[in-house]
């Protein structure tokens, strides 16, 4: 049978650019993690296990479209992955729904900062079409847009 969501999901991801491709990541990401921790807290290991296998590949999908080179923090940002990828590795073989909650405490502040700066991204273009600057995303300073590295680095 015929999945119509399923099919707009592909399409949505398929057809996502860069930087919507990453404010997606995260946004799927939190949800895992507050899945996870909420499985955990029933007491449902086998839940909780899919959640957090899943954030841990979102994690590793973030961490490889990462341009270290891009931008100074860049080298920063991959350290915190990796020891959000390591918690949540430690979180699913001790059921642990406490480092569940403090690694989406992490992240949380992160899909924000993400999402403010795709949303000042998308005006920029528009603003600059209408001859006047907007103000651009203190961390994405140093990207380079004529060579195609994308916002932060990833792209």
């Amino acid at each position: 049978m015929y999945d119509v969501r399923q099919r707009y999901l592909t399409d949505a991801v398929e057809t996502a650019g860069p930087t919507r491709l990453l404010t997606m990541l995260y946004d799927r990401l939190l949800v895992d993690l507050d899945r996870a921790e909420s499985s955990l807290q029933l007491g449902d290991r086998g839940a909780a296990s899919q959640c957090l296998m899943h954030a841990q590949d979102i994690v590793g999908e973030l961490m490889s479209s990462l341009d270290t080179d891009a931008w100074d923090g860049a080298e920063q940002l991959m350290s915190l992955y990796g020891f959000v990828l390591t918690e949540l590795v430690e979180a699913n073989v001790h059921a642990d729904a406490g480092k569940v909650h403090a690694c989406r405490e992490l992240v949380a502040p992160l899909a924000s900062a993400w999402h403010e700066a795709a949303e000042q991204a998308a005006a920029q273009p528009a603003a600059q079409a209408r001859g006047r600057a907007v103000p651009r995303f203190a961390a994405a300073e140093g990207t380079d847009d004529a060579n195609g590295a994308g916002l932060l680095g990833v792209g």
